[in-house]
């Protein structure tokens, strides 16, 4: 049966316990509704380390006063058994007190890598998802910390918050596990119709008819006109961002001349649906 710690100090004995065995911690940390790109990161972790710890935590800090944090979908008992199948060796679930006590008063921002993108449309994100995986990162002290590539920006807010506070973990980006239509697996495709889930596929295709245009040399700043017309007229309600940045640093690029991300958001029905792909110079 799956251990599951639902305070620091259970967690820190039995990280503990581990160290004291001569063994490697990796962490995952989750908002629940887990899929198998989550079960992906699992995975990968065991492939780094001999334990690997999951957290399941629904931050409030992160979300916006308009978004869906009521709404996100709890489902505890089937994640710790996805966990449990997945060779996970504990489940981390804190309550919110336990990670915010009385009295709190610190965040974390980072500058630079937070601006822009969903760093635009969701204020005040970062700092919260730079708050509670700096929280993790010290309460579990792992050796390696698995992140999932489809949200770029915020794995790069996390690899320079980490190299910034000298934290002592190795952070990884584990590419995006997919639909067998090209679709990103996320926790929010529960909000999809059956109509809407059916046009969700047009946005890798469309990353992906962008990037070849972009790798045969044309300036990004047409192309990617065209790409978020593309998007809404296969049916989505809005585009927030359709951009070309630099992975180093998510810098825009207006021609892909080095190693680059396509990032894109964009709504449908209910879901706002974020996914990236690595685009590199021909």
């Amino acid at each position: 049966m799956l251990p599951i710690l639902r305070s620091v100090a259970a967690l820190r004995v039995q990280v503990a316990q581990w160290r004291k065995d001569g063994l490697r911690v990796a962490f995952v940390p989750t908002m629940g509704a887990l899929h198998d790109g989550h079960l992906s990161l699992v995975k990968s972790g065991l492939a780094e380390a001999d334990r690997v710890v999951v957290s399941i935590f629904v931050n409030p800090t992160q979300f916006g006063p308009n978004e869906d944090f009521a709404a996100y979908p709890r489902t505890e008992q089937a994640d710790v058994a996805k966990l449990a199948g997945a060779g996970a060796s504990a489940a981390y679930v804190p309550s919110v007190e336990e990670m915010y006590p009385a009295g709190a008063a610190t965040t974390v921002h980072v500058a630079g890598v937070s601006d822009g993108l969903c760093g635009t449309f969701r204020p005040g994100h970062f700092d919260g998802v730079a708050t509670v995986v700096a929280k993790l990162l010290n309460q579990v002290q792992p050796d390696v910390a698995l992140f999932g590539e489809k949200d770029f920006q915020q794995l790069q807010v996390i690899r320079r918050m980490a190299r910034d506070l000298d934290l002592p973990v190795a952070i990884r980006g584990v590419p995006t596990l997919r639909e067998a239509d090209g679709l990103a697996m996320s926790s929010r495709n529960a909000y999809l119709s059956a109509q809407e889930r059916a046009t969700a596929p047009v946005l890798h295709r469309t990353l992906s008819e962008v990037a070849a245009r972009l790798q045969a040399g044309a300036e990004a700043a047409p192309v990617l006109k065209d790409g978020i017309a593309a998007i809404l007229a296969a049916g989505f309600g809005s585009v927030d961002y359709l951009e070309l940045r630099s992975v180093e640093d998510l810098t825009p690029l207006e021609r892909l001349d080095r190693p680059a991300r396509l990032i894109v958001a964009a709504r449908l029905g209910k879901a706002r649906l974020i996914d990236n792909i690595a685009v590199n110079p021909a």
